[in-house]
């Protein structure tokens, strides 16, 4: 099979023929349809995820086709359309009995465990619990864009968050991870707040959602401009960035007993942030993650997009093939474009 493919950290990422893959007895193997361009894969091919073992094939956000099936599978079969989260659970450990799947001891993710979806089959393991079946009206495209960014989004949001109808929203960063989470607070009826530092990004935020925008770059100090617009602060924050300002910001502009919610991943120097702790304690402030959404959540979410209440697809602004894709994955520090990128010719 044709697969995005590099052998060193920060190297070259080649379209190269590789072994395609066989199930295990509990997975199944899949025909990529399309798969999302993360910016969570920049940081595998960064060098900043320790799952991640050389060679590798990036890529975790995905939909498909089954085309192979291990001997133990009971829910599946080929022909099958399918999703899957990007952090699957083993269905046998604590949290996977608890129902939190998307903290896993034993999580097989791919595109950092294994080998992911920069390719033209991907191999997935723990299939029975993890598979999640597409309605016939929902394209490869647009179920590849739920998989990280959205999916991750709608739990910290709705699960996490536990945003309602008139509570204020902010929104740090609004790349595809603060998109989703702007279009998903606002469908729960939130006024919300969209923060960047790009104004294309801001004017596509204020179309999927936001009520405000706010630049970083023409303001000094984006809590205090928050409180200002909300007469307090917001009742939920999302860092969906993941960088020691934006962490900050989120927390310190929260209004009392709100909620900051960490999506955007925080890795190298911004791993461990400062955080205003005092207001944490004064304020009774929650501080909660989002770490992907687990399978059985996803029926939630995909009716809220059928009853169009949410619209991921307008999230995706290009479609590329596969060699396009793992170009742009190594220019994705530069943070430019708008909106979400998907690969869907292989």
């Amino acid at each position: 099979m044709r697969a995005a493919y590099f052998t060193e950290y920060q190297g070259p990422i080649d379209v190269q023929n590789v072994a395609d893959p066989t199930p295990e007895n509990g997975g199944v193997v899949i025909k990529v349809g399309a798969t999302g361009l993360c910016r969570s894969d920049w940081h595998g091919w960064m060098g900043h995820d320790s799952d991640v073992h050389l060679p590798h094939v990036p890529g975790h956000e995905f939909a498909g086709t089954i085309v192979g099936v291990g001997k133990d599978i009971k829910r599946w079969k080929e022909g099958d359309r399918v999703t899957v989260p990007f952090v699957s659970g083993c269905g046998h450990c604590p949290e996977c009995h608890s129902g939190n799947h998307q903290v896993c001891d034993h999580q097989f993710q791919p595109g950092f465990t294994h080998w992911g979806s920069f390719a033209e089959y991907v191999a997935i393991d723990y299939a029975d619990t993890n598979l999640v079946r597409l309605p016939d009206e929902m394209d490869f495209a647009t179920a590849a864009s739920l998989g990280c960014r959205f999916a991750t989004s709608f739990r910290g949001v709705i699960d996490q968050g536990k945003v309602t109808a008139g509570q204020i929203v902010a929104v740090h960063g609004a790349g595809g991870v603060g998109l989703s989470a702007i279009m998903i607070a606002a469908a729960a009826g939130a006024y919300v707040i969209a923060v960047d530092i790009d104004d294309a990004k801001l004017e596509l935020a204020k179309e999927l959602g936001a009520n405000a925008v706010l630049n970083a770059h023409q303001i000094d100090d984006i809590p205090n401009a928050i409180k200002d617009i909300t007469r307090g602060g917001a009742h939920v924050s999302v860092d969906a960035l993941g960088s020691a300002q934006t962490c900050f910001n989120s927390v310190a502009c929260l209004r009392k007993r709100g909620k900051h919610i960490q999506i955007g991943l925080m890795t190298g120097d911004h791993a461990h942030a400062a955080v205003p702790m005092d207001r944490v304690v004064a304020h009774e402030l929650e501080i909660l993650g989002s770490h992907g959404m687990q399978a059985f959540r996803y029926d939630a979410m995909v009716d809220m997009i059928i009853a169009g209440k949410l619209s991921p697809q307008k999230l995706i602004n290009d479609r590329v093939s596969l060699a396009e894709g793992a170009t742009a994955l190594m220019n994705m520090g530069h943070f430019t474009g708008t909106g979400v990128t998907v690969i869907d010719r292989f």
